[in-house]
């Protein structure tokens, strides 16, 4: 404000050059945004030339103009030069003024107006939407071109847009009295906004557009929040229409028709709702779990794959009635799940602008849900997968509540587990054909867990009989605590490997392709030289040399001409897949026999830095400043068991985590029998219990024995 001068600057705004008048608002909109600035502005008189040269002027004019109309009514302030001339005006460049700046400073004044709506001086108690509806209806391209600038390239332009479409629903959803929100939703749909907004959000633009998406999907909550709570009502005709349809859609009178056949009566009425699925003749009152989301989601289904449900409603007339699968229901169950697995009731506007604020990917990949905005597609997809899973399982009616817990696992599996990036098709072909076993597995692995906490009262018991430092959190602590001693165990034994020494060949052609090893690939020559390659004492250096052939013989470390220090070593990398199994025990089991063949696939690289002139294999230790990364060795082990050492010893020793599955194997090995020696160590009258009463002897032989676990 100092260093604009305010008088000046609103006489420059009534200038009749062009040139000035564009100078001036484009310093206007910098400097509108201070509060006290603004005051100043309004006393001066100029809020009417501002309001003229948005109804008057065009190019960047209009552009600078708008958008400090826009900040300042961010302001509260300026609403009583908000006519219904200048609205329409605004709604006119929206549909019709191809300038990029210019449609963005129009939809931020649109988006302030209908997003503050108890300002609205010129017109009391109307409000919202409402205000710009006038305009709107001589305008009807409005709404498909706000959907269609949703896509634009200018990520500025793209947020405007779909911020003025949050605007105009969050208004919509809040005067539902005085305006039929959910005709309005509707519409946006039939325009595509889901599909754009769903595009947007696995798009790599994601963190410029994130506070706009993350409103669209707050308010899809709020649609689902607001068709749950509404009850199914039959007064209500479009609740009594989406009934009756799903009656008329299941072609009653081939079914009735089948039962008069067959029994010679008209009994079909006494089934009319419960052929459908439904627990009883009176469905309304079935959806006060899910309301007229519950509706919507069943009749949705119904309509968009009509033909498989008349024909599924045929098949299921010729079993008997408990191996019917009850569609209506299942199709409640499917709805719950969803709505329980998005957390639709919970209020997640704090949480996403949390994620927002620390600018991380993995934030943003855990705020964003787009597959929520699919939520007519996963229910169908997961609906179907409840029927194909009832069949495959021969379920029946009393089964009904196994089936219901296996689609929450799938659906927790596919959906809750599916990156952000992940289209919806491929989710639902997983849907589709995910397997029953590989689903009870899931199952089986779940209902370990669950078992594990449900006793974890009882092993606290007797872990207390243990050491204090081991019973914190028994069921987490004690686990944590003997995996770590595994961990280092392993490494010690890792480490011992490298302090042994071993040989690797080193004259055959390796090639440089450095995919896993696999049994296609695997290449075996014959070595024409060998390299020995063993650990210091000290653990500070590697030592090697290379060789003509093998020797039994132990080297020392003073016959190996070569030395690695690991004070530079930036990495060890290597091509051995982390789950290739062991090809034998121990490497010290493998004998060399005339003409063997080697494998020479297999390889480990060890990168450290050099001084950019440094090209002797001899290195010092230092840091990598200023050095150039380079491969320092290179090790081509003959079996897994050999890999699996060297690996992870080399990656233990430079304090990184082991990534194969051999030595992972045999951490959790050795914690598993840890956990079970100190269990053995627990006494009776360590943990409270009565010891057990022993029987006698008394006339008994030498042939009577008893079972003390079983007492």
């Amino acid at each position: 404000m100092d260093s604009v001068n305010v008088s000046e600057l609103v006489a420059r705004l009534g200038a009749e050059e062009e040139s000035v008048r564009k100078m001036a608002v484009f310093k206007l909109q910098n400097a509108i945004g201070d509060p006290s600035f603004a005051d100043v502005f309004i006393y001066e008189g100029g809020l009417p030339k501002l309001r003229f040269l948005a109804l008057h002027s065009t190019g960047n004019t209009l552009a600078y103009c708008l958008t400090s109309l826009a900040r300042l009514l961010e302001l509260d302030k300026g609403w009583d030069h908000v006519t219904d001339d200048l609205i329409a005006r605004i709604v006119d460049l929206v549909v019709a003024q191809p300038l990029v700046n210019v449609n963005r400073g129009a939809m931020s004044v649109l988006a302030a107006i209908v997003g503050h709506p108890s300002y609205r001086n010129s017109q009391p108690g109307v409000t919202g939407f409402q205000r710009l509806k006038p305009a709107v209806d001589t305008q009807p391209q409005f709404l498909p071109s706000l959907v269609e600038k949703i896509t634009s390239a200018d990520h500025a332009l793209c947020a405007n847009s779909l911020h003025l479409i949050n605007a105009l629903m969050r208004d919509a959803i809040a005067n539902d009295a005085d305006f039929e929100w959910p005709k309005f939703i509707k519409q946006l749909q039939e325009l595509g906004v889901i599909k754009s907004v769903y595009g947007l959000m696995q798009s790599s633009a994601i963190q410029d557009l994130a506070h706009p998406l993350l409103e669209f999907q707050s308010l899809t909550k709020i649609l689902l929040r607001n068709w749950r709570e509404e009850k199914v009502d039959l007064e209500k005709s479009e609740h009594r229409r989406a009934i009756r349809g799903l009656h008329t859609a299941s072609m009653p009178d081939k079914s009735e028709k089948a039962t008069l056949d067959a029994k010679g009566s008209k009994k079909h009425n006494s089934v009319k709702w419960r052929r459908l699925g439904f627990d009883t003749e009176s469905p309304a009152w079935e959806f006060d779990a899910t309301g007229f989301l519950g509706l919507m989601d069943l009749t949705d289904f119904v309509y968009k794959n009509e033909d498989g449900f008349q024909k599924l409603l045929l098949e299921q007339s010729a079993e008997p009635l408990e191996q019917h699968c009850p569609i209506a229901r299942s199709s409640l169950s499917v709805t719950s799940i969803l709505y329980e697995h998005f957390e639709v009731d919970k209020f997640d506007d704090v949480e996403s602008h949390r994620y927002t604020a620390l600018e991380s990917r993995a934030n943003f990949d855990r705020a964003f849900k787009p597959l929520l905005l699919h939520w007519s597609r996963l229910h169908t997809s997961g609906l179907n997968a409840f029927i194909r899973l009832w069949k495959v399982a021969g379920a029946q009616i009393e089964d009904y509540e196994k089936i219901e817990e296996l689609v929450r696992i799938l659906i927790e599996q596919i959906v809750g587990q599916a990156p952000r990036t992940k289209e919806i098709k491929d989710v639902e072909e997983e849907l589709a054909e995910f397997e029953l076993k590989r689903l009870r597995e899931l199952q089986m692995e779940l209902l370990e867990l669950t078992c594990e906490d449900a006793w974890g009262h009882h092993l606290r018991c007797v872990l207390q009989s243990l050491p204090r430092k081991l019973y914190a959190d028994p069921t987490r602590q004690v686990r944590d605590e003997l995996n770590h001693e595994a961990l280092q165990f392993v490494k010690e034994q890792r480490i011992r490997c490298l302090l042994q020494g071993a040989w690797f060949p080193s004259g055959v052609n390796y090639g440089a392709d450095a995919s896993p090893v696999t049994s296609k690939t695997l290449t075996r020559s014959v070595p024409s030289a060998w390299r020995f390659v063993r650990l210091s004492h000290n653990r500070r250096y590697l030592h090697y040399a290379d060789f003509d052939e093998k020797t039994a013989a132990e080297l020392r470390l003073d016959a190996l001409q070569e030395k690695i220090d690991l004070s530079i070593v930036s990495s060890v990398v290597s091509n051995v897949s982390a789950s290739a199994p062991s090809t034998s025990s121990s490497d010290s089991t493998v004998t060399d026999l005339p003409g063997q063949r080697a494998s020479t696939s297999t390889r480990i690289t060890i990168h450290g830095y050099l001084p950019q002139a440094n090209h002797s294999r001899q290195t010092s230790g230092g840091s990598g400043a200023g050095r150039k990364e380079s491969v320092l060795l290179q090790l081509h082990p003959q079996s897994h068991t050999l890999a699996s050492e060297w690996l992870d010893g080399l990656l233990m020793l430079l304090n990184q985590q082991p990534i194969t599955a051999d030595t992972n194997k045999l951490v959790n090995f050795i914690g598993g029998y840890g956990l079970k020696i100190r269990l053995l160590n627990v006494r009776f009258e360590d943990v409270g219990l009565e010891e057990p009463i022993l029987p006698s002897r008394e006339g008994l032989d030498d042939e009577f024995y008893y079972d003390i676990a079983g007492v």
